[in-house]
């Protein structure tokens, strides 16, 4: 099966989300990517080495503000192109409206959410979360284009060193694929890596009493080089920000250490961690269901418990 990876890049550099996709493609059949926008051809070199056989790059300059619209027009005329079988998207803002709108425009059907594919006697096969994620579902499709939405954190880049051909390729855009502007863009100050990319996450529920404790979780965080994140009760009292959520609504993330701080274990807030190498809890509550799932339990006051750690953390250091 061939399929079509959109890649998005950042300063240079290829999205996460988009280079677990196109690892997971490469290892289903034939993979090749395509990036879109301002330095478009220096970041798809470096898409070899995650499985990509050929990418494609388009650097017009209706693609240099992140807008959806032109990015379909591209992507439709390259898929007519290609004879690409399969469409595949790492989840994002844009990539979810770019998707959509790919689906309406090629008449194509588009499967969302999913955490995984594999191809079963020649078809596409997707996997989607069901019943608060307690179930997985078999998903595919009736026709040719096939497209695919993948959850983000849901498949992990895995390099294969290899080497990529760079293909640059015009697009035409339909008048009404230009009309929209960005006026400007903004960007919230952060230091430290994301929820995303972190191999450790300190996460923090309702059991820190008030948005002033966030500050303990921060403190060791950055003494063990991580992130930051919150569970969705946390986010909806305004206590941190939204885009820190981990869960059902939320992101989905799997790093190497996750410790939980004042969280309960819901399933909504599981689903989104579930998938890390180490689990630590931290709550004073010895019936929190979060202790049914994690690797490391401490029943015990967090507000005690957490800046000792950091402080045995930091000694070590």
């Amino acid at each position: 099966m061939r399929f079509l990876v959109f890649l998005e890049h950042h300063e240079g550099q290829l999205e996460k989300g988009g280079l677990g996709v196109l690892s997971k493609a490469a290892s289903l059949g034939d993979a090749e990517g395509v990036v879109l926008g301002a330095g478009a051809a220096e970041a798809a070199a470096r898409a070899g080495a995650f499985g990509a056989a050929k990418v494609y790059a388009c650097e017009d300059e209706a693609l240099a503000s992140p807008l959806p619209q032109p990015r379909i027009d591209a992507l439709a005329s390259l898929v007519e192109k290609t004879g690409a079988e399969a469409v595949l998207f790492g989840a994002s803002v844009l990539a979810a409206d770019v998707a959509a709108g790919l689906a309406a425009r090629l008449e194509a059907g588009l499967n969302w959410d999913l955490v995984d594919l594999e191809v079963a006697d020649g078809e596409l096969v997707g996997k989607r979360p069901a019943l608060s994620d307690t179930v997985l579902v078999d998903v595919g499709w009736s026709d040719s284009p096939r497209l695919a939405l993948v959850r983000s954190g849901a498949l992990d880049p895995a390099e294969s060193g290899g080497s990529a051909e760079v293909e640059t390729f015009e697009a035409t855009f339909s008048e009404f694929s230009t009309l929209a502007t960005l006026v400007d863009q903004t960007q919230e100050e952060s230091s430290g890596p994301s929820i995303e990319d972190a191999d450790v996450i300190v996460a923090g529920g309702r059991g820190l009493g008030s948005p002033e404790a966030f500050s303990l979780l921060e403190e060791l965080a950055a003494a063990l080089g991580g992130a930051v994140a919150a569970t969705r009760a946390v986010v909806d009292a305004g206590w941190y920000p939204y885009a820190t959520q981990v869960g059902q609504t939320g992101k989905t993330v799997a790093p190497k250490l996750y410790i939980a701080c004042g969280i309960s274990g819901a399933i909504q807030h599981k689903v989104g961690m579930q998938g890390s190498g180490t689990i630590v809890a931290i709550n004073k509550d010895a019936n929190a269901p979060i202790f049914d799932f994690c690797d490391l339990g401490i029943v015990g006051d967090l507000h005690q418990v957490v800046p000792k750690l950091t402080e045995l953390v930091r000694a070590r250091g």
